[in-house]
């Protein structure tokens, strides 16, 4: 399963790319809202940071479907190689990721809720399909059977995009999708480290320290 890491922090990023085995970013209008600075001049910083082998998704402002269009070829164009054009599923949405993908550029479509949104986007040539798990289920739904049952969709009618599964609370969602065999995940900053973050863990890491220190160091090698 990719890992993606779902914010615009550019000091996080940098430290989580050093640490973990992180494919690339996820970046929306309202993540770049919250650092106050230029959204473009923050995102050539991501991807200086996490380098031209790495994806960093970047989405599109616009609700017609025109619009869109050219916002995303302008996104495409600014970012080159390994950019991925978010795009809401909604009717001028849809249109627009038919046209794009058509055109060679590789589309997310996000703020999916239902299956049937994954569906149509994945029909229409989508690359990257992304649910919002945890949103889905303060709405009083299932978020991970959601993601579920669009990857059934996608497997059973032979389509080539891939759920990339998006809003996480905490890493047993995540650890249940990637149990399913979700091709993707973005999660934040907060839930990534929280993979790592065990208590008995550290009791034993800090265990092997104390008792190697009673080791002389000529019988080190």
């Amino acid at each position: 399963m990719k890992l993606f890491i779902d914010d615009a922090n550019v000091r996080m990023i940098e430290w989580l790319c050093a640490y973990y085995p992180i494919d690339g970013v996820t970046t929306n209008p309202s993540i770049l809202a919250r650092y106050g600075t230029k959204p473009v001049e923050t995102l050539k910083a991501i991807r200086k940071v996490i380098g031209k082998d790495r994806l960093l998704f970047v989405q599109t402002l616009s609700s017609e479907s025109d619009k869109i269009m050219q916002e995303a070829r302008k996104i495409s164009w600014e970012f080159k190689d390994n950019t991925v054009i978010k795009i809401p599923v909604v009717p001028e949405g849809l249109r627009a990721i038919e046209y794009l993908a058509k055109e060679g550029l590789e589309i997310c479509a996000t703020a999916v809720y239902t299956p049937m949104q994954g569906y149509l986007a994945a029909k229409a040539g989508a690359k990257y399909i992304a649910p919002y798990v945890n949103r889905i289920d303060n709405l009083g739904y299932d978020g991970i059977g959601v993601a579920k049952t669009i990857q059934e969709i996608i497997e059973n009618n032979d389509m080539e995009a891939e759920v990339l599964a998006a809003a996480f609370r905490n890493s047993q969602q995540v650890l249940e999708l990637c149990r399913f065999g979700i091709a993707a995940c973005t999660a934040s900053p907060e839930v990534i480290t929280g993979f790592l973050k065990n208590a008995e863990v550290t009791a034993a890491v800090n265990g092997f320290a104390a008792d190697f220190a009673q080791i002389s160091p000529k019988d080190w090698f």
